[in-house]
């Protein structure tokens, strides 16, 4: 599972938009280029797409002046790339929006939330197979 992008629309982090967006399917790339064991498979990459920015609050705020705008259409580009390179794909956003608190981050309950739907999507994938059953 890969959820990557939130920091890079921070303006510390100079990048142009399709960069940062390609930059998910880079990962990806090492991901399956690594050396694994002989006879292990490639495993598969779920790219998650985090909840978009909302308006940056606290402390944050002037590390992410601008990042609202900035991070607009990330789930819808990182779909696009996800179906390009053969990835399952999640989008964060649907289950629960940024932080309340600082606009960037998730709270203890939606990293709860996410979780939960994150295990019910992976448990419909094709091929998903738990090592436990719990």
């Amino acid at each position: 599972m890969l959820m990557l992008g939130t920091n890079d629309f921070s303006p510390c982090i100079r990048t142009q938009r399709g960069m940062r967006h390609r930059a998910i399917a880079t990962l990806v790339t090492a991901i399956r280029q690594a050396p694994v064991e002989p006879g292990m498979p490639i495993p598969p990459v779920l790219v998650i797409a985090p909840p978009p920015i909302l308006t940056p609050r606290g402390p944050l705020a002037a590390k992410f002046t601008g990042a609202a705008g900035k991070s607009a259409g990330l789930a819808d580009a990182y779909r696009d790339i996800a179906g390009e390179i053969g990835c399952d794909f999640f989008d964060a956003g649907s289950v629960t929006p940024a932080s309340a608190a600082d606009g960037i981050h998730l709270d203890a309950d939606q990293h709860a939330r996410l979780g939960k739907a994150l295990a019910a999507f992976v448990a419909g994938l094709a091929g998903f197979s738990p090592l436990t059953q719990r």
